[in-house]
């Protein structure tokens, strides 16, 4: 194993709420004021499924703002660059496991789960398809072009990175979308997270979807050199052959 000091993870701000009623949705530059302390929470207490629509919808593709409502709050945040790090260091660990075990997937990335029949949406920091159907109706839409998130399904898998806790009901909305796995990365701790029969989510010790364990994610993601990334690639390739070479 090769080691090295892991991307710094800076101390969560602290988060800012902004109490209802909310008389109108704030303007792009305000909400880029807002959002300027990277990773702070701020949230817009009891607004409605108008208020998040006019919100997400005001902000730019691609922007580095993130936006989360949970049938009550509204929740925004600009992410930090440690974010971005362990974000893609995790869809890197995904898709090399899997393209070395055969496994078929499909990558959803950022996309902003609006679903008005639930009245609640969410922006997975990456999230991934790895059920058949899914993955056939993904290609479907996509090959059609649509630009329409109704046509996709929702993930199988979504990642968190929790630089600083959430302020709305994060967990109730991926409930709601039924998303069977959460992988979240809280500080130096990884978890996954399966969805049960009930609703909740609760601790496992390992994947459902690729073969691996909460505490070799962590390896992979904290304690792992990850200055070059070519190489991390190639020892986490040859550790996957190993794993696989020795079974279950």
């Amino acid at each position: 194993m090769s080691t090295a000091t892991p991307p710094m993870i800076p101390e969560a701000p602290a988060p800012l709420e902004i109490p209802g009623p909310v008389a109108r949705v704030p303007s792009l530059d305000e909400l880029y004021r807002l959002t300027e302390v990277p990773d702070r929470r701020v949230v817009f207490r009891g607004v409605d499924w108008a208020f998040y629509e006019e919100l997400v919808d005001s902000i730019p593709e691609g922007s580095n703002i993130h936006v989360d409502y949970d049938g009550r709050d509204a929740e925004v945040m600009g992410k930090s660059r440690p974010h971005e790090t362990f974000r893609r260091m995790l869809g890197r660990f995904v898709e090399t496991v899997a393209e070395a075990l055969d496994i078929p997937y499909r990558d959803a990335g950022e996309t902003t789960w609006k679903r008005p029949e639930i009245a609640r949406g969410l922006e997975a920091d990456d999230c991934y398809y790895f059920l058949p159907e899914k993955i056939a109706q993904d290609d479907d839409a996509s090959e059609r072009g649509s630009m329409d998130v109704a046509d996709y399904p929702n993930p199988d898998l979504a990642f968190e990175v929790d630089i600083s806790p959430p302020q709305v009901d994060r967990a109730g909305i991926y409930a709601a979308l039924r998303v069977t796995e959460i992988w979240r990365l809280e500080g130096d701790r990884v978890i996954i997270e399966r969805l049960t029969p009930e609703g909740t989510y609760e601790p496992v010790e390992a994947s459902g979807f690729l073969p691996v364990r909460a505490e070799e994610i962590r390896r992979w993601i904290i304690e792992e050199d990850l200055r070059d990334r070519s190489a991390w690639s190639r020892r986490l390739r040859a550790w996957i052959r190993r794993k696989r070479k020795k079974g279950p």
